[in-house]
């Protein structure tokens, strides 16, 4: 959907009215959630490294620092826990047996889930072991509900039998649950539908799944709101007529090394205040609306203190392949310190624009006295229904886009320009927003190459109503034709129609130095309330495969062929000493506890 659109679940898929979200009813159809367990131990915590703010344009960015998140997770404690396994088998279980081996298996989902202790933090760790087979609907929970792992006793949900050998054949809806992990099976809808839905919980991980809602059967293949710590890691999610991967209100996270693809609107997005977000080494593809954005439009009853003014704070978008999408590949909708940076871009843009810099927007969907609430905290917003109104426009503030690949080959271009970034616009009275509003306030736009239709084709900035006008210091025309390489020269790779986006042997690539990061500051955060600073430094060690980047190297996602994405390199279930830098892959050592459960 364009950024003047909210996403409208079916009446029957909420009780709440107007709901552009939906929240935790019995009634409303369930909706899966790939949850996960986060089993982290200490690590070192930095604070961020100092170095230059987003305005100064030329100078060598410091190292990178961990993200919260990572922080946040390596910080968990993790001793010896105790852990018992509950077996399922779908086809020859009994729910009226102990569930202890594969012998006295379970028949349902349902009765494994209600042997957890429910309300309670768990003092010892539950497996529910997965055998091979299909498990209908009727096997499944119907909601699953507060449960409250641990970090020395966590929830774990595996196929037991091998990757992909369980499958769901009904969707999964979580609420309030902690440190609970999905692991290596399918979730396919038989009838086809939402796959995952996810509210109120922490700590949760999706590793190794499939999450299908058919061919965009589903209206939102996973959906996650109001939630912390959710990682996603190796998974195929698709199939939606809106979005493949809808995120309302998360904080701290990842989505690496998945594809994420066949949605009508945004194949991804993390929006109403998502923060603190990594989501790298993925490949994103036939999608409507456009691959990836930043923010987007929220109601103001879902979003959660302090995260009340921008859509989204502190995302980095870096090192994806995003390939096949009609609209825009990657843009900011209403975001403050968002990093997109070292992607490739291939067929993208043909409805209008390959990269987009523009509004989010803020409605009030019904509960006005929550909204209102937010308001006297000091939120950006407003009490008007959606129905009455198209919402308040969101700025962007810090956004920096650099040394990515735009490349549409013959016969695929942009129909009216390279880009979207809005003018001023007035936000209404008593909305607390500045006045007028900008999306190009520090907007820094460096190191791209973009092969996109002819020498003809606007920037998109030309009108005096747009963004990037010549009074903007760090975005206008001059300075984006002069410090990137737009239409100058056709990229040279190995073989992008079969998927090979390397850079081929002497490519002309190798002659567009990747320039450097400047660092973000936090000092011009909103507030109040302030939300917590993330992570400042900009710094991208590595490419899709790992490989180390140097200093001037190629721009995109990709420095040489390779075959091994990011995967379990990145955050295991357990970790010793961990420390992740964005950009590279990490080494641990797994905790004996979490050997043994992949082993059994």
């Amino acid at each position: 959907m364009v950024a003047a659109e909210f996403i409208r679940w079916s009446p029957e898929a909420a009780n709440l009215t107007l709901s552009n979200y939906p929240v935790r009813r019995k009634r409303m159809r369930k909706v899966l959630c790939i949850l996960g367990l986060m089993l982290l131990t200490t690590m070192c915590t930095h604070s961020p490294s100092g170095g230059p703010t987003m305005a100064v344009a030329d100078t060598a960015v410091a190292l990178a620092t961990d993200s919260p998140a990572d922080q946040q997770v390596d910080q968990q404690q993790v001793g010896q826990p105790a852990s018992q396994q509950v077996w399922i088998d779908p086809v020859a279980g009994d729910d009226s047996r102990t569930g202890d081996s594969r012998t006295t298996a379970l028949r349902t989902l349902t009765e494994a889930w209600n042997r957890i202790p429910q309300g309670t933090p768990l003092t010892t760790g539950y497996e529910l072991m997965l055998m091979a087979g299909n498990y209908p609907e009727s096997s499944l929970p119907n909601y699953l509900e507060s449960r409250y792992g641990t970090a020395a006793a966590p929830i774990v949900i595996q196929a037991a039998d091998g990757v992909g050998t369980a499958v769901l054949q009904g969707d999964l809806n979580i609420y309030d649950t902690r440190y609970l992990t999905l692991q290596q099976f399918q979730i396919i809808p038989n009838p086809p539908g939402d796959a995952f839905h996810c509210e109120q919980c922490q700590h949760i991980t999706l590793r190794g799944m499939v999450l299908s809602g058919g061919n965009r059967e589903a209206h939102e293949t996973v959906k996650i709101n109001q939630s912390q710590y959710i990682f996603i890691e190796d998974s195929d999610i698709s199939g939606a007529d809106d979005n493949a991967i809808d995120y309302v209100a998360v904080q701290y996270g990842h989505i690496i090394g998945s594809r994420i693809h066949n949605a009508g609107d945004w194949c991804l997005y993390a929006k109403g205040g998502s923060a603190y977000l990594r989501i790298e080494g993925n490949e994103v593809f036939n999608c409507s609306t456009g691959g990836f954005t930043a923010g987007q439009g929220a109601g103001l009853e879902f979003m959660t203190s302090p995260w009340l003014h921008y859509e989204a704070y502190d995302l980095k978008f870096i090192n994806n392949l995003v390939h096949d999408t009609a609209g825009a590949g990657m843009g900011v909708n209403g975001g403050y310190n968002i990093l997109l940076a070292y992607n490739t871009l291939y067929r993208v843009g043909q409805n209008s624009h390959a990269v987009e810099v523009v509004y989010g927007l803020r409605s009030c969907d019904g509960n006005t006295a929550v909204c209102q609430a937010n308001l006297d905290q000091g939120a950006w917003g407003t009490t008007v229904n959606i129905a009455q109104s198209q919402g308040e426009p969101i700025p962007d503030q810090n956004i920096a886009i650099f040394n990515n690949l735009i490349y549409n080959p013959a016969g695929y271009a942009s129909q009216w320009q390279h880009f979207a970034i809005y003018g001023p616009r007035v936000p209404s009275a008593g909305s607390n927003l500045p006045n007028p509003v900008h999306t190009d306030i520090n907007l820094v736009i460096q190191g791209n190459v973009i092969w996109n239709g002819s020498s003809q084709l606007p920037l998109g900035i030309e009108e005096s109503d747009q963004g990037c006008q010549p009074s903007n210091s760090t975005c206008n025309a001059t300075q984006l034709l002069a410090d990137n390489w737009i239409n100058q020269f056709e990229p040279q790779l190995v073989n992008p129609e079969a998927n090979n986006f390397a850079p081929a042997a002497n490519s002309n690539l190798y002659g567009a130095a990747a320039r450097p990061i400047p660092d973000f500051s936090w000092a011009d955060a909103p507030a109040p309330p302030l939300a917590p600073p993330g992570t400042l430094s900009n710094v991208v060690l590595s490419d899709f495969y790992g490989h180390t980047r140097a200093a001037g190297g190629p721009v995109g996602a990709f420095l040489e062929e390779g075959t091994a994405n990011l995967t379990f390199s990145y955050l295991p279930l357990v970790v010793t000493h961990h420390t992740a830098v964005v950009g590279r892959p990490t080494k641990y050592v797994p905790h004996p506890v979490y050997l043994s459960m992949l082993s059994r």
